[in-house]
């Protein structure tokens, strides 16, 4: 990203606002998400919907799995003659408001009509979130990565706060329609975000590459996208195994559910916060490289934690505790260091297609590992599962670490600088 002639102070007020317009496009995504994600599922069952109806509201999450299959249309397609971006996000914000106004006439017992609502939620905050990260990718300066990033994860604590825990208060409170209303209120407010987005598209970066239609296919032609993409499929393989398992063990250990509650809930919010902050420091005094191979080694130490006092060698639950809230600070951390590795491949002509790409693939093999972890718990015991957790979060760390440091010299100067910690050129 240029600046051309602008001075110091106009490029430092540009960037403040650039960051303050992600803030709210962020936080416009959180409030939604989270409503459905965290408040709903439990007035649900308040109301006496079976655990296996509350169970498919997993479906939800399939258009944030699958959105890397219309991102190339976001990319190509301006909404209005002069707002790209912001004309997805106007459009798909007002009709997620829509959507959380539409619940106000449906009985808060009425599972089958929240879904369907909810599903169309989640088609339209997936297709803003490849506007918005398009949006980010595009403008953010290579220094400025991690801290986009770290608003990006503090804003989705807010969401946490707003959309989940402000919005089961309100609904003990005041009751359904009070609820609705009052989030769908609130979520106007980050919604004036996108009428401050700026999209005078910087000059694009000489390539010889050049890519005239966004596609999946222009993606994979490039050697340094395959390469980070890898990379996205690697790193995070073992996370889903240990955390769709953590609960269980949790409770199979004697650990109160409240303070269960507390561990994975209300600590969520603040490690976000402070996870975010702490990656944003981290990747831009060492670099994505290093920060990667930190939080590896850290995450691979809490699931050795897990497998010892599974196995016995490790007693009383303050391993535990302790373990759970550092991997809930690494996993935001994780998703600040990983981000800013993945904008650093993005190209000018399809930021959104690519982004959306490399977070899908990370976001894939975690699922899978979660699917798969329940069966594996069974055949094998916590013990082992956890032990192999341990191994390959180890195994994947090096091999980013390796990845990362010796193909450096076929990724672009962007891609290299954010590898080692220093600003693009």
């Amino acid at each position: 990203m240029t600046h051309g002639t602008a001075t110091p102070r106009s490029a430092n007020l540009s960037r403040y606002q650039l960051f303050a317009v992600l803030a709210g496009l962020y936080l416009a995504q959180g409030i939604p998400t989270y409503l459905f994600a965290a408040a709903i599922p439990p007035i649900l069952r308040e109301q006496n919907v079976s655990r296996m109806a509350i169970g498919f509201f997993s479906i939800l999450l399939l258009p944030l799995v699958l959105k890397f299959l219309w991102a190339p249309l976001v990319d190509r397609v301006r909404p209005f003659a002069r707002a790209h971006r912001a004309g997805w996000v106007i459009i798909t914000q007002c009709g997620i408001i829509a959507a959380i106004l539409s619940l106000m006439a449906v009985a808060p017992g009425n599972v089958w009509a929240i879904f369907a609502i909810g599903f169309i939620a989640s088609l339209l905050l997936s297709t803003q979130d490849i506007a918005t990260d398009g949006y980010a990718a595009k403008h953010l300066e290579a220094a400025d990565r991690p801290i986009g990033n770290a608003i990006q994860g503090g804003a989705i604590a807010f969401g946490v706060i707003i959309g989940g825990t402000l919005g089961l208060v309100l609904y003990h409170q005041a009751g359904w329609q009070i609820m609705l209303a009052a989030i769908a209120l609130l979520s106007l407010v980050p919604l004036a975000a996108a009428f401050a987005m700026r999209e005078s598209d910087p000059t694009p970066a000489a390539s010889a590459a050049r890519i005239s239609r966004p596609s999946i296919k222009a993606f994979l032609k490039r050697p340094e996208a395959r390469q980070i993409l890898w990379i996205a499929l690697l790193y995070r393989a073992s996370e889903g195994l240990v955390k769709a398992m953590e609960g269980s063990y949790l409770v199979d250990a004697g650990i109160p559910l409240d303070v269960i509650g507390y561990l994975s809930g209300a600590s969520a919010a603040t490690a976000g916060l402070v996870g975010s902050a702490l990656a944003a420091a981290l990747v831009r005094r060492w670099g994505v490289r290093s920060g990667l191979g930190i939080l590896g080694s850290l995450r691979t130490v809490c699931f050795l934690i897990f497998a010892l006092h599974a196995l016995g060698t490790l007693v009383g639950v303050w391993p535990l505790y302790g373990a759970s809230a550092l991997q809930t600070l690494i996993r935001y951390m994780e998703i600040v260091a990983l981000y800013s590795l993945f904008m650093s491949v993005t190209s000018s002509e399809q930021p959104g297609t690519d982004f959306t790409i490399l977070a899908c693939g990370q976001l894939v093999v975690y699922l899978v590992g979660s699917m798969g972890s329940g069966a594996l718990a069974d055949m094998l015991g916590y013990g082992a599962l956890f032990g192999l957790s341990a191994a390959l979060s180890a195994g994947a760390t090096l091999g980013t670490i390796l990845m990362l440091r010796t193909n450096a010299s076929r990724a672009p100067a962007s891609a290299v600088a954010a590898a080692k910690g220093g600003s693009q050129p």
